[in-house]
């Protein structure tokens, strides 16, 4: 028996580029179900009932909820294809804590910067760009987080080279939408929220 794989997600989600990654990645086919952000979908809502939000992966009818969860049961259930985390429990910690890092700064104050105006933006842009260095220090000379595998250019040019790394692998490339198209979205948001 095949397994039936589905992806809940919105397009423009970062939470849900990685799932369409980690998928992409260990060459697992599934049925992209697009959910939208304001009329939430009766599978939706029985798939993650807590949170009701999206990415949800359903895997033979049980869905996984949370988008870290998501690659930790991409990498269990799918172990024997293209591995996403080292094997090493220090370096697997290792990656889990960047990961963790990425979702409690990167994510939080990036949505400060496109939520917010005038001073507050500009603290905002400040402090976002420090949150890159610090990951940029942390890639160091290495092509990708993982080390030789894929696990604001003047202020980071080696976290803008690991970018255009990234976005070298078709798993990568033909999972993320068009920047144009984020932008757009990031702007038709800061419009609802009335952030001009």
């Amino acid at each position: 028996m095949a397994d039936e794989v589905v992806l809940l997600d919105f397009w423009p989600s970062p939470f849900g580029m990685r799932a369409r990654i980690a998928l992409a990645e260990k060459g697992i086919k599934y049925e992209y179900k697009e959910e939208s952000i304001r009329d939430k979908s009766p599978l939706l809502l029985k798939m993650n009932p807590v949170h009701k939000m999206i990415p949800v992966l359903i895997h033979n009818g049980k869905p996984i909820c949370e988008s870290l969860i998501i690659l930790e049961y991409i990498e269990e259930v799918w172990k024997d294809k293209y591995p996403l985390l080292p094997s090493d429990p220090y370096n697997k910690a290792t990656a889990r804590f960047w990961s963790d890092y990425v979702d409690k700064k990167v994510y939080v104050v990036g949505k400060k910067v496109w939520m917010t105006k005038g001073e507050e933006q500009e603290n905002a842009k400040k402090e976002f760009i420090d949150i890159l260095k610090v990951l940029e220090g942390e890639l160091g000379d290495k092509p990708y987080f993982g080390g030789e595998k894929m696990g604001i250019e003047v202020e980071c040019p080696k976290l803008v080279s690991w970018a255009k790394k990234c976005m070298q692998k078709e798993s990568v490339s033909k999972s993320l939408p068009e920047q144009e198209k984020v932008y757009g979205f990031v702007l038709e948001l800061k419009k609802w929220h009335g952030i001009d």
